[in-house]
């Protein structure tokens, strides 16, 4: 499911990134208005740009959702474990997409949070890349998985009410 690619290979699609500068205004902050100054952190994130668009260079911001720890989110009463576990696992949540831990890249069992995205300059990935800050890539056919779940998440269309059925 994962590898860890050479330091010399490009950003591609499913690459997973630590200490990646992102910026945003809090929402849950009182006294936020449109003058308010975004704040900036680094977080592990994993690019979602189509692999074929940074291969072909035709782009030079990256789209970015971030990774959480599952364990931490599951300590912070952000989740349960059983939604993880009996939902999120089985990809049944938008959303939240799971990442089995792998021990080779160090990389714990996360969650990408698709509704937490971010765009950063392809410059600031290479600068990870060649600082040794790639985790690992998501290999095909993880990596179109989680490109479709992402565009899933954002391309459902809401219906107003549930069918009607029968007993």
């Amino acid at each position: 499911m994962y590898r860890v690619p050479h330091p010399e290979e490009a950003v591609s699609q499913g690459d997973v990134f630590d200490g990646c500068p992102v910026f945003g205004l809090d929402a849950d902050e009182e006294g936020l208005d449109v003058g308010s100054v975004p704040s900036s952190w680094t977080s592990r994130v994993v690019v979602l740009t189509q692999a074929c668009d940074l291969a072909l260079c035709k782009t030079v911001r990256v789209v970015v959702a971030i990774v959480h720890d599952a364990q931490k989110l599951v300590d912070d009463g952000v989740l349960k474990t059983e939604q993880i576990r009996d939902k999120i696992r089985r990809y049944q949540v938008f959303g939240w997409y799971f990442l089995p831990r792998n021990n080779e890249a160090q990389l714990p069992e996360s969650l990408v949070d698709f509704r937490n995205l971010h765009t950063v300059p392809l410059a600031i990935l290479n600068q990870l890349r060649e600082r040794g800050q790639r985790r690992c890539r998501l290999e095909t056919p993880y990596r179109e998985h989680l490109s479709q779940h992402f565009a899933n998440t954002y391309a459902r269309i809401g219906l107003p009410e549930p069918y009607e059925t029968e007993p």
